[in-house]
């Protein structure tokens, strides 16, 4: 999966450049750090700096250069393996239970040394937002962002970062200091997935002194304090984030002195930018763009499959989205492998439904996506009476790479199975699931698994915590009591078992979802520039990803 260059090559040239650097009277000067800059299409969609507000893929690219978690992966390679992060090891006690050894020296970025307290405080109530007093903040209508609490010292997040804890840690009772350097996650149930929701995007480590010294949640959030190789200088959302050297940094000294990301949301502006020099790295770069950077020579392209497929939702409570056939016609009339040819040139593919092999033994290899059947479509719709009531299906403007065109195929091959479809484009997330403008029935989105087990996407995002049902869109009784049953289960078949039913309903009895294929970043970037891509999204410029290879002679 992995498309970079140049491995071996780049040690040899890097010795040379060290060789040349301590032989050469000009060495200071040349070890100058440079300056690098990233065009996005989005830093964060929420403008706030803060994990648990920000679940995203735009946000999974920047958040890995200022935050960790304890447990990390090799983000390079292609299966994942999970390798130490903050932690340097750890071990089951039970079912319930996970001990960890945290890692000697890390400091963030405010001069902290991190200890067992700021690993307590990250999953505490406080920091979740459920406090009695934050809860009552909340649902008394404050302004979140800067209502003062005096026994919480001002801190009342938004109610989304109480959401997406709850998604994240449905059943952790507490995690608890064992000794300075040592902690305990505890959950109130068996969960064998305690060690993968630890290593998730949403579990990284914040100071708590950095946090309490915030004057409230929105400072916090602009400028928060964790350990990662770059800390942050600036941040205007939908507009620049810009981070500098932690050069305080556990994992050795950064080798970027600022790193800008930029939001440039024109593919055409980014391409060029790139090209003239404007910038150093272009993200989501269509496939029909990759030749017109890959020809030239001071350029590049990089990127692949990610942990993260392309759905369509449904909303199964207005007009003609009750009826689960037609919900079940729109999965059949879609043919994915012609839109993975058409607008991805073949660089992607379908995938075995809401699943990846990375799961491992979780994976049902055996599974498959709705097949492309138009007449079975066109069967549906008039056993279900259908009378040509619109359909609105909400989409965004290219948040992902060729979305409106993909939109636009979809429509035209459900109107070719007799459905009504008619796209409504909307500027930003809270208008897509916005129930003031118009009954919701169809929307674009994606579905990351941040950690290798099913919980981490279809338990994550459609069971009773899930988005999907916390906004009201879609249920199903038989599901939920499967939700808990493959959270909390601990024998591997009854697991599987659970997971292949919770797929036959929410992919094909009772749709609440169609994946339609596994997304692909491809990213435009300097040649001399040796950096490798991730299949977590995120983007890597630690020590050992980040270089650029001396010019020659």
């Amino acid at each position: 999966m992995n498309l970079s260059k140049r491995h071996i090559s780049h040690l040899f040239a890097a010795a040379l450049a060290v060789s040349t650097l301590l032989s050469s009277p000009l060495h200071v000067h040349a070890q100058e750090r440079p300056n690098i800059t990233v065009a996005v299409q989005q830093v964060v969609n929420a403008g706030a700096l803060d994990v648990l507000r920000e679940q995203s893929n735009v946000g999974a690219r920047v958040f890995y250069s200022i935050f960790e978690t304890l447990i990390d992966y090799e983000r390079q390679e292609p299966n994942l393996p999970m390798k130490p992060g903050l932690a340097t090891e750890w071990k089951r006690i039970d079912d319930k239970t996970v001990e960890l050894k945290l890692r000697e020296g890390v400091k963030f970025h405010n001069g902290d040394v991190m200890t067992a307290d700021d690993v307590v405080f990250t999953f505490s109530p406080e920091r979740f937002g459920t406090l009695p007093e934050q809860v009552a903040a909340q649902n008394e209508g404050k302004e979140l962002f800067t209502t003062s609490v005096s026994s919480i010292e001002g801190k009342v997040p938004p109610p989304e970062v109480a959401a997406v804890a709850a998604r994240a840690w449905p059943n952790l009772d507490r995690v608890e200091k064992v000794d300075d350097m040592t902690v305990r996650f505890i959950s109130k149930v068996p969960d064998p997935t305690l060690e993968g929701r630890i290593s998730r995007y949403g579990a990284e480590i914040l100071s708590e002194r950095g946090y309490r010294e915030a004057e409230t949640w929105y400072d916090f959030a602009r400028k928060p304090v964790g350990t990662g190789p770059y800390k942050v200088k600036e941040f205007k959302p939908d507009n620049v984030l810009v981070l500098e050297a932690h050069d305080d940094y556990w994992g050795g000294e950064p080798p970027i002195k600022e790193l800008r990301f930029v939001v440039v949301p024109e593919i055409a502006s980014r391409v060029n930018g790139l090209l003239s020099g404007e910038y150093d790295f272009i993200t989501d770069l269509p496939p029909d763009q990759i030749e017109t950077v890959d020809s030239q020579d001071a350029f590049e392209v990089v990127g692949g499959p990610i942990t993260n497929h392309r759905l369509l939702v449904f909303d199964k409570n207005n007009g003609p989205m009750r009826d689960p056939r037609i919900r079940q016609a729109m999965t059949h009339a879609i043919d994915r492998q012609a839109i993975v040819d058409a607008l991805w040139g073949g660089r992607t593919r379908v995938p075995a439904g809401l699943q990846w092999e990375y799961y491992a033994d979780m994976f049902l290899s055996d599974w498959t996506v709705p097949e492309y059947d138009p007449e079975k479509a066109r069967a549906l719709v008039d056993e279900a009476d259908y009378n040509g009531e619109p359909i609105t299906f909400r989409v965004l403007n290219n948040y992902y790479t060729n979305q409106v065109t993909n939109a636009q195929l979809l429509a035209e091959s459900f109107r070719q199975v007799g459905l009504n479809v008619e796209l409504d484009m909307r500027e930003n997330w809270q208008q897509i699931f916005d129930t003031d403008s118009g009954p919701r029935m169809v929307r674009d989105w994606s579905n990351s698994a941040p950690f290798p087990d099913p919980v981490a996407s279809i338990v994550n995002q459609h069971c009773q915590n899930g988005q999907q049902q916390q906004v009201g869109e879609w249920t199903n009784e038989e599901f939920n009591k499967l939700c808990i049953k493959l959270e909390t289960s601990t024998d591997l078949q009854v697991r599987r078992d659970t997971f292949r039913r919770m797929l036959e309903i929410a992919e094909r009895e009772d749709p609440a979802y169609t994946v339609l294929h596994q997304n692909a970043i491809f990213y435009g970037k300097r040649t001399d520039i040796d950096w490798d891509w991730s299949g977590l999204q995120s983007m890597d410029f630690r020590t050992g990803n980040f270089s650029i290879e001396a010019a020659s002679n």
